[in-house]
């Protein structure tokens, strides 16, 4: 009787834009069952990354296709570099249609295949129950069950029907998270009701959907395993007895990337990729130096007895599983990627998830004289979590108002703003007319909160938009007037921008609560001074 093959549990990565040799050389010698492409290490254009994702399919000596994968979650998140930008999960839970939901995961996913990539490590399926929650934020679709449920199941559905592999996350739900595991081991202490009640409503939700694989979480949850020092990712409670047992999934559980900071590192590592395997994972997401340690590890550990022949076998089978159902996959022309009707349907979904919450003072829609001078201050564009891509894009919020108005000067200030940057923008105030101001995350930065205050008591009248999460507002309360955009890509912006002067309504609401004066559900329509 052959062996399980360690290989096909481990989905590896590589750096460089273009597939080492030694990688080439290993997946002809004995195939893994696939590989991540990440944003900063491998991609750079859509010509090259079909390339690369051509040459590692050359190389597979296996009867079934390679896994690749990637983070292509919209927003502030999209690895593949120079696809269509479509706006993130709280942007579509604002827009509040589960049709266009499902029409932008159908995009996402053709784009994906046309490029050689056939498993996003999305959508996430966690609800933003906690505002400060420093790793999710405009990554959730909202912070009710009901909602994220509706909106995964659509998702999914879109991703499937492309023919693209799509992974609920992060199981079972670190939307109350305080740290952000890529850095430490955040404590969710919600019992089992809870869960039942809340976090696993969306993900029952993407699994009646069809989604074949679910992504552990790297958090302790000592309601269901009574450690609070061990991730769900290592615990047979989360994910054999209750993803298992009382959900009933039988896909394929992977593991988030096995280098952050949450799970041990060094010789601890292989300890923890040999109970994550008994727990019940069957795919190991792994990079850099971890690789050649956790595989040698796994396989010591499989000689020894230490991980059952079972345990092993059932992970390998729903390893090849998916392989098998990706190679059903269809993969369209490369010339599918922002092709003009998924640009279309990108810019149809930015401008309806724009929301007015705030128009005290009745700026809006925008009636400016035709010289009258309007500065467009925002801060640098910075990936504020590993999880994020948004220091790839460009500052555009100036670029999107002058689609409206000749008259607009564009400062860009630090991330977070020096207190030059705060005096200095004050002082120049006074020659304007008008201020769009933009923010990133105010809530969890108070030298953005103090720039916007400090602008305001200018008296020059002040726009404010939070091109993140919503929950800026809470730290500049005397803004008057207050939008969300959910996002800084240019689509985005662009939407803002023609929303504020009158060209396209407000048509988003709240997918969270802000206050108790603007909870879930809240939106204004142009003209409202509320």
């Amino acid at each position: 009787m052959s062996l399980p093959n360690i290989a096909e549990t481990l989905v590896l990565a590589f750096e460089g834009t273009t597939v080492p040799a030694a990688m080439l050389e290993r997946i002809a010698d004995n195939p893994p069952a696939g590989f991540t492409l990440f944003s900063f290490d491998n991609v750079r254009t859509v010509a090259q990354v079909h390339e690369m994702t051509r040459a590692l399919e050359s190389a597979n000596t296996s009867e079934l296709p390679l896994l690749v994968a990637t983070d292509q979650e919209g927003g502030q998140l999209i690895a593949l570099t120079g696809t269509t930008d479509f706006p993130g999960n709280m942007a579509l839970g604002a827009a509040g249609d589960v049709d266009l939901t499902e029409q932008i995961g159908h995009a996402m996913g053709l784009e994906m295949l046309a490029v050689g990539v056939n498993l996003n490590y999305a959508p996430a399926a966690d609800l933003n129950t906690n505002p400060n929650n420093p790793a999710l934020g405009v990554r959730a679709f909202g912070d009710t069950p009901e909602l994220v449920a509706d909106h995964v199941a659509a998702y999914i559905s879109g991703q499937r029907k492309a023919g693209v592999l799509s992974t609920v996350k992060h199981f079972p739900g670190k939307g109350d998270a305080q740290v952000d595991s890529h850095y430490g081991l955040p404590v969710i202490n919600h019992d089992r009701q809870r869960l039942q009640e809340k976090e696993l409503v969306p993900f029952r939700a993407g699994l009646a959907a069809g989604a074949q694989l679910v992504m552990t979480g790297h958090f302790a949850i000592p309601g269901m395993t009574e450690r609070d020092d061990i991730a769900s990712t290592l615990s047979h409670a989360v994910l054999t007895g209750l993803l298992r047992g009382e959900l009933g999934f039988d896909g394929a559980v992977i593991t988030d990337a096995f280098d952050m900071g949450a799970i041990a590192q060094g010789s601890g590592q292989v300890i923890d990729a040999i109970a994550a395997i008994r727990a019940g994972v069957d795919l190991m997401l792994l990079k850099g130096d971890t690789q050649e340690r956790v595989e040698q590890g796994l396989a010591l550990a499989s000689h020894r007895g230490l991980i059952s022949d079972e345990r092993l076998s059932n992970a390998v089978a729903n390893s090849r599983e998916l392989r098998r159902w990706i190679a059903e996959s269809a993969k369209p022309p490369v010339e599918i990627v922002e092709c003009r009707e998924h640009v279309d349907l990108a810019a149809e979904a930015a401008r309806r998830s724009i929301t007015l919450v705030r128009n005290e003072a009745g700026l809006l829609p925008l009636r400016l004289d035709q010289t009258a001078r309007v500065a467009a201050i925002m801060p640098t564009p910075i990936d504020l979590t590993p999880a994020d891509t948004s220091s790839l894009v460009k500052p555009g919020l100036a670029t999107a108002l002058r689609n409206h108005h000749n008259y607009v000067d564009e400062f860009v200030v630090g991330h977070p703003p020096s207190s030059e940057d705060i005096s200095d923008m004050r002082s120049k105030a006074a020659e304007y007319d008008l201020i769009v101001v933009g923010t990133i995350a105010a809530a969890l930065d108070p030298q953005q909160a103090t720039l916007v205050n400090e602008l305001i008591a200018t008296g020059v009248p002040t726009v404010t938009v939070a091109m993140r999460t919503p929950y800026d507002l809470n730290v500049y309360d005397q803004a008057m007037t207050y939008v969300c955009s959910y996002g800084l890509r240019q689509s985005s912006l662009e939407a803002t921008a023609a929303a504020l002067f009158g060209v396209s309504a407000f048509e988003g609401r709240l997918p969270v609560t802000v206050s108790e004066q603007y909870p879930i559900g809240h939106g204004l329509s142009t003209g409202d001074n509320v």
